[in-house]
């Protein structure tokens, strides 16, 4: 009974050190979001491009890449490339 009451006071120390400590992602979880995107609700849809994005792409940003971005979050792909 020790060891469960151990490993319960354990996860909870965990679980609030995770929430005080916050890490990089949203408040709601919408880790691609630049911090000028609005974050009400888990179903938001950023603004397309690479200034909406947290993170940076890692390489050059091409119209296709645009398109692809521009077109979420409807099922058909984009068709001008």
């Amino acid at each position: 009974m020790r060891m469960i009451l151990t490993m319960v006071a354990l996860g909870g120390a965990a679980y609030a050190l995770s929430r005080k400590l916050g890490g990089r992602s949203s408040s709601h979880g919408n880790a691609a979001f630049a911090g000028n995107q609005p974050r009400q609700s888990n179903d938001d849809v950023r603004d397309s491009g690479p200034a909406a994005m947290r993170d940076s792409p890692g390489r050059k940003w091409t119209g296709v890449d645009e398109a692809s971005d521009q077109s979420f979050p409807a099922s058909d792909p984009p068709g001008n490339y």
